[in-house]
Parts: C-alpha cells; sequence; structure tokens
C-alpha cells in the first residue's frame, strides 16, 4: 500500500525456531529480514510482493490502515527526560503498530506528543509501560476524540486536538463520531443504563431479552463514551454490565469548545469540546473541581470556564494571608488599615509576576465532569 522497495537479506520459516531457506512459497508462515528501519516501512496486514511482480500481483484483499479512536497528549514532568521520551515511544511502535504519536507543543506543560490509541484501554497500557518499563514521569491530559469540522470556505478539517479547532467564525458545521454501542445487563439494571445511554445523548435502536439478561443496542457520541460511560455502567449495574462499540458515521452536532482560564491565561491542555446544551453545566462542574485540586497560592487565583470570549463560570482559590495586624493591640484603626492595604498591594504585583502550577489532578478532572 505505501509502494516502498527494500533488499531483502534473509527469508526463511519458523519451525518453530527460525530456519533460514532460499525462498518462501504459498502456505508458509516465514520471516523477511529486510534491514527496515522504520515500523511504517511495513504496516501489520498489508502485502509483500517481488519488486518484478508488484504490478501483475495485486494485494490481498482487506487490508485496513490502523485508525486512532482516541486521542491524548502525553507530557513530562521533568523537560530533561523528552529525549528520553521519544525513543521509549518510538520503541513501544516497533511492537505495536496500532499506536500513533506526533509532536506537539503546550503552553502550560511544554513539549510532548500527541499520542493516539484505539480506546480508552490503549491508552491506559501504553502509559502504564510508559511508566513502569522506561522509568518516565508523565501528565496526561484527558482523552478526546477526532472530529470532522466544515469550514466557511469549503474545506473539511479533521480535528484530534480542541486547542487546533478554527475561530466560530470560521466554522460551518462541527460533525461528532458516532458509535454502535451493544450493551449486556441483568434485567434489574436495565432502567438505570437506559438512563445512562439517554444521559450521554444516545438514539436507541434495539432490546432484546436474552432469558435473565438484556441486550441494548444505541447510538452513541464516542466523545461522551471515552470518558466515564463504561466506569458509571459498571457501576450502575454492581460491575455486571458490559459494553461494545464500534464506529459507525459522522453525525453533525451543536458542539462547541470549552476553554479553561486560569488568572486570564487561557491553559489549552485543558479544553474540551462539549454540545452546546451541556457547556455551561459542564463548565460549572469544572471550575468547581479545578478549585479543590489546585493548591492555594500567596495570591488569589482565579478559575474562569469561557466559550470563546463569554466567560460562563468562575470560581477563585483564595490566597494564604499573614495576619498582618496580629501585632496591633488597640489604637488608631488607620494603622490597621495600611497595613491591610500594604498587603493588598503586594498581593496584586504578586498576581502579576506569579506563576501557577497545575497539578496532574486537575488535567484529569475533566474525566469526572458530570452534567
Amino acid at each position: 500500500s505505501i509502494g516502498r522497495a527494500h533488499e531483502v537479506d534473509q527469508v526463511g520459516v519458523f519451525t518453530p525456531k527460525r530456519l533460514q531457506r532460499q525462498s518462501l512459497s504459498a502456505g508458509e508462515v516465514g520471516f523477511v529480514v529486510a534491514g527496515i528501519k522504520d515500523i511504517h516501512g511495513a504496516p501489520v496486514g498489508d502485502t509483500i510482493t517481488h519488486l518484478k511482480t508488484a504490478d501483475s500481483a495485486p494485494a490481498l484483499p482487506g487490508f485496513q490502515r490502523v485508525k486512532p479512536q482516541v486521542y491524548a497528549g502525553l507530557f513530562t514532568v521533568n523537560s530533561e527526560d523528552y529525549e528520553d521520551f521519544r525513543d521509549a515511544l518510538a520503541k513501544l511502535t516497533l511492537n505495536d503498530a496500532s499506536l500513533f504519536y506526533e509532536p506537539e507543543t503546550s503552553d502550560a506543560l511544554g513539549f510532548g506528543f500527541r499520542c493516539g490509541f484505539l480506546g480508552t484501554l490503549h491508552m491506559e497500557i501504553i502509559q502504564e509501560r510508559l511508566e513502569r518499563e522506561y522509568d518516565l514521569d508523565l501528565i496526561t491530559t484527558a482523552p478526546t476524540v477526532i472530529y470532522e469540522v466544515l469550514t466557511t470556505r469549503g474545506e473539511t478539517l479533521m480535528v484530534d486536538n480542541p486547542s487546533r479547532l478554527p475561530d466560530p467564525g470560521m466554522v460551518e458545521e462541527m460533525r461528532e463520531p458516532i458509535v454502535r454501542a451493544n450493551i449486556l445487563v441483568p434485567q434489574d439494571y436495565v432502567g438505570a443504563a437506559i438512563n445512562l445511554c439517554v444521559e450521554k445523548r444516545g438514539v436507541q435502536k434495539d432490546m432484546q431479552f436474552l432469558g435473565r439478561q438484556v441486550s441494548l443496542t444505541w447510538e452513541l457520541p464516542l466523545s461522551e463514551v471515552v470518558l466515564d460511560f463504561f466506569d458509571r455502567l459498571k457501576s450502575l449495574t454492581r460491575g455486571y454490565g458490559s459494553l461494545d462499540y464500534s464506529f459507525e458515521r459522522f453525525q453533525a452536532a451543536n458542539l462547541v469548545r470549552l476553554d479553561v482560564l486560569i488568572n486570564g491565561d487561557r491553559v489549552d491542555a485543558l479544553a474540551i469540546i462539549v454540545h452546546r446544551d451541556q457547556a455551561a453545566s459542564r463548565g460549572r462542574v469544572l471550575v468547581e473541581k479545578m478549585r479543590e485540586l489546585i493548591p492555594r497560592q500567596m495570591f488569589d487565583v482565579a478559575i474562569q470556564a469561557a466559550i470563546g470570549g463569554h466567560i460562563i463560570a468562575r470560581q477563585t482559590v483564595k490566597a494564604l494571608r499573614k495576619n498582618v495586624i496580629a501585632k496591633c493591640y488597640g489604637g488608631d484603626v488607620t494603622r490597621k488599615k495600611k497595613l491591610l492595604e500594604k498587603q493588598k498591594e503586594g498581593k496584586k504585583r504578586m498576581k502579576q509576576v506569579g506563576r501557577v502550577e497545575i497539578p496532574q489532578a486537575a488535567f484529569l478532572a475533566v474525566l469526572k465532569v458530570d452534567s
């Protein structure tokens, strides 16, 4: 499918040990050593043929490139580990062709990689392997899905990062990925499962009773599934519910980008794309969670949720204060006011130059936001 040519050094079969041969014939399971340096030079499932017969020998049918369904940003806590992080990802792709990654720069988190995964479980496995096998300390942003964006110029863009979304004035239509979800639950928990699907903007397609189990078929937005759908399904069904889903299509929806501002600065790693009807409630819950997770500073920290230039929610992390009037025993009240005003001016200057350190838990707070 990629049309690359490589010089073959060895061919052979597995017996189960590797046994070198002069050629491979139909039906044999073997190996080819060609010195391919890049994992993308030989995609899994592709057809390999002789260069002389490449035009006459058609590729085997059924080959499809693996397309990531879930994207997340991975960044190292220590910027000095960036090179080790890049090498670790390169090594992982040698035995996991479904892993996609590309360099990404965040104003809040520095240099990292935008990674594509088959699902949330795949994402958790990759993160665990990077931390355990390569001894990396990582910050992971909340997972997102890929959206189709039709611009006013007639172009169709594939957006996998909310921070890359064009300005609202440039967007004609946004389409979100829809999946067909098959849910199997005991009869006692059918009502709870249906309520969860309705809350996640789902559309019911089928329901079958299989003895004491019920099979539900729903069409759901993938963005709702990758956040906390499976965890809540397990919780509502006491662990008896199961979920399987497959991609169906892209469907137009009224979507907006919800930004989080810390002291007036947009944090690109915290931006999410949500349905407009849920934006206000999600924004309120998100800033409330952020207020609990961001540690107190020597100055007030303003946390705001915004859609474009419109602020829809705000919380403030109050500053740590020293009791500057503790040594004032009675006397003129103007002395106390003077000390308090002096402290206030100092806090104001501190706020202008101070940077807020955002913990990992705050980036994952997006996962736990219920509208």
